[in-house]
């Protein structure tokens, strides 16, 4: 994203390929600020040139000792620019000055009681103790030149190091995960130091983005990718707002949607945004490619390929249009390995590595930079209803990602219909708000039930209800039992075709929220 003149404050995350990389990001734009992921590699002169105020070294998986681990140029340390290393960003300012980093006897998993040797400038007003959260098998046994210790655990004599000269810090723990009380402070004390102000503000984004909208479509004609969720919806009204008339949107039925979602869809952007908005029915020709499909990623890339056609074929109908809008965010991009780093490619996502070659349109991602929290409070500003903003995300691809192996139309009944009694019980019993996503998963395991005096054999239904805040970490949600019975009765009585009932305890990571 180009930032204005005045807004200029961003700092850097440098991504060694930590799960939690993005999550410093979110912290920081959390505290006001501007932050964006780049590769662990990236030029110390396209960090200059970004005019970036800080860097942070995210953690990572490799150890510095390690003939092939990630090293970023020691140029950026040259800028005259504050550096933080978190966990293996600590070990790699030590080994790339001089000092030496080893695999520690006693590692450290959890949490730890810090004790702040220096109350000033990363610890500026957080007192003598703090307890932190510690990830890390490989220690620091002798500082370089010109650092000090500035924070001590039992196990960690250099848990926090500082180099005051050259503005260099690092921490052993992760100040950027719950688990670490008072983790957000020590950003903001960090922020401080460089001289960052709090201008990162969703008032302002719109402002801007509707600007740059605006210029970059000018008299062209836009097509919008709607699927009537928080993101899309988002960037539909974003568009509308910068171009007006010069936006159509069009709604792809391609029959792997939640129960009744069409029709909620098209009466809230017809009756409510007053948009064009045409309905289209693709329902035969994706699920008619999907047959025989069982790999998740081939899934995806036949859902992506069949959007564009279905886009393709609906501008040919009714355009020309020159744009093509999609509700892309952060995490899409990150997650489809969008930053380079050294961290697997986890999912593609069909609107980002998923898009064929051949499509003509150019692309319009007014959300590409922001988190999922982030676009809630844009569609707030937007005046877009709650009943839209506080929906539970929906992938594009569908129920596809949540029926293991081939889709088939059982499996999408069954899917669809124990979905919808997931929501249904958890709006009855006031849980629906407080959890991220609820929904059903449906393989090919089969098991047998005994309904009436008859024995059945039928699906496996697993639950899947998470909380987060971003999408890019989750906690399975802890629903009382006589939710989870009530939900299990519902789907074994009134779904035909499922027989048992289960329900997933992984949180991501390890797991992914969806199955696929």
């Amino acid at each position: 994203m180009e930032l204005d003149a005045e807004e200029k404050d961003t700092v850097i995350v440098l991504d060694f390929g930590a799960q939690y990389a993005h999550l410093i990001a979110r912290r920081v734009r959390e505290c006001g600020v501007y932050s964006e992921l780049a590769p662990f590699d990236v030029s110390p002169e396209a960090l200059a040139a970004r005019s970036a105020k800080g860097i942070i070294l995210s953690g990572g998986p490799a150890s510095v000792y390690e003939a092939n681990a990630p090293v970023c140029d020691k140029g950026v340390f040259e800028l005259g620019i504050p550096v933080l290393g978190i966990c293996y960003g600590l070990q790699l300012m030590v080994h790339l000055f001089g000092g030496e980093v080893v695999r520690s006897p006693k590692r450290e998993y959890g949490k730890a009681e810090l004790k702040v040797k220096d109350p000033s400038d990363l610890f500026k007003g957080l007192g003598g103790q703090l307890t932190v959260w510690m990830s890390h098998g490989d220690a620091a046994v002798e500082l370089p030149e010109g650092f000090e210790a500035i924070g001590v655990t039992s196990n960690s004599p250099y848990a926090a190091i500082r180099d005051m000269g050259r503005r260099l810090f690092g921490v052993q723990f992760h100040p950027e995960v719950a688990h670490t009380p008072r983790g957000m402070e020590i950003l903001r004390n960090f922020l401080d130091v460089c001289g960052c102000a709090s201008s990162w503000r969703m008032e302002a984004f719109v402002d801007r983005k509707v600007e740059e909208i605006r210029k970059q479509v000018g008299g062209e004609k836009v097509l919008c990718a709607l699927s009537g969720g928080v993101d899309s919806s988002t960037a539909a009204v974003l568009v509308h707002r910068a171009v007006g008339d010069q936006l159509t949107c069009v709604f792809v039925d391609h029959g792997l949607l939640r129960k009744n979602e069409a029709q909620e869809v098209l009466k809230a952007f017809r009756d409510h945004f007053k948009m064009r908005l045409l309905h289209v029915d693709k329902a035969a020709q994706f699920l008619g490619r999907l047959k025989g499909v069982v790999d998740p990623e081939e899934k995806r890339m036949i859902i992506g390929e069949e959007f564009v056609k279905a886009f393709t074929e609906t501008a040919g109908e009714y355009g020309p249009f020159q744009w093509l809008a999609q509700g892309t965010l952060y995490p899409d991009v990150i997650e489809s390995a969008g930053t380079g780093s050294p961290a697997s490619r986890i999912k593609t996502h069909h609107n980002v590595a998923g898009l064929p070659e051949w499509m003509a349109f150019k692309l319009l991602e007014p959300l590409r930079d922001l988190y999922k929290d982030e676009v809630r409070k844009v569609a707030s500003i937007l005046g877009i209803p709650d009943t839209i903003v506080k929906r539970h995300p929906f992938p594009g691809p569908g129920l596809a990602v949540r029926i293991v192996g081939e889709v088939t139309g059982e499996k999408i009944s069954v899917c669809r219909e124990a979905s919808s009694i997931v929501e249904e019980e958890l709006m009855k019993s006031g849980l629906h708000g407080r959890v991220w996503q609820a929904f059903a998963v449906v393989g090919d395991d089969k098991a047998v039930g005994v309904l009436g005096d008859a024995r059945k054999v039928g699906y496996i239904v697993t639950v899947r209800v998470v909380e987060s805040v971003d999408a890019m970490t989750a906690d399975w949600s802890r629903i009382p039992y006589e939710v989870l019975e009530r939900i299990s009765n519902r789907i074994t009585n009134e779904v035909p075709g499922a027989t048992w009932v289960t329900y997933a305890v992984s949180s991501k990571p390890p797991a992914t929220i969806e199955p696929q």
